[in-house]
């Protein structure tokens, strides 16, 4: 930024919207396969806690690891082996996600009242439908909450994929320090966080949709 130049330049932003809007498109890419895939196996673990109780310490302590390991200190250990991919870029964003989603899970499924199971026992219901007909929904609304936090904490860990080549706004922000250009730089921040707040805005009106009897409480 050379003095004199202003903050913002608008008409640099008026003349790149198809490359914002492609770094949009890679940014939301690369969450919703890490909250996705991240999802999907929280789920399987936290099973494995409710049924085995005494596998969750160690759960716990591996889960909890991966996220306390700074993000660029992953990304680097897991180069050598996978390079400068988006499986990279994945493998860092789906651990951090982990921690806090089998924590909401598992807290949920428990916070289900025991008279509620066991009328949905007496009544014969098996354990797969006490899981998925009784629990799963009941716990919808912590799991959920779980979801929007790992949402948007992944979307403010994506802009640091840009550094292994992964894109997303987090490639202006990169750019635009490099470059000492600070349209780029302020665009790329501030979509990240106008993203995130769309994003959960969004998870709020699904879960107000998938938890219409919480509305009505």
């Amino acid at each position: 930024m050379t003095e004199g130049e202003p903050l913002i330049r608008w008409d640099w932003i008026a003349d790149h919207l198809d490359e914002l809007a492609l770094r949009l498109g890679e940014h939301v890419e690369l969450t919703v396969i890490a909250v996705v895939v991240g999802l999907v196996i929280a789920f399987a673990l936290s099973l494995v806690i409710l049924r085995l109780p005494r596998s969750e310490a160690p759960i716990t302590w591996i889960t909890g690891t991966l996220y306390t390991i700074p993000s660029l200190a992953l990304f680097a250990l897991l180069i050598p082996y996978t390079g400068l991919t988006i499986l990279t870029a994945e493998i860092g964003l789906v651990s951090y996600t982990l921690l806090i989603l089998i924590r909401n899970i598992v807290r949920g499924v428990r916070g289900v009242p025991a008279e509620v199971r066991e009328a949905a026992i007496g009544m014969g219901y098996t354990p797969r439908q006490l899981l998925w007909r009784i629990e799963v929904p009941l716990a919808l609304a912590v799991i959920m909450a779980g979801v929007r936090i790992a949402t948007i904490s992944t979307i403010g860990l994506v802009t640091v994929t840009a550094l292994i080549g992964q894109g997303g706004f987090g490639f202006l922000i990169l750019i635009g320090i490099q470059r000492f250009f600070s349209t780029e730089l302020i665009a790329g921040a501030v979509l990240s966080v106008a993203l995130a707040i769309v994003a959960d805005a969004l998870l709020v009106l699904l879960q107000r949709r998938l938890t219409p009897w919480m509305r009505a409480a």
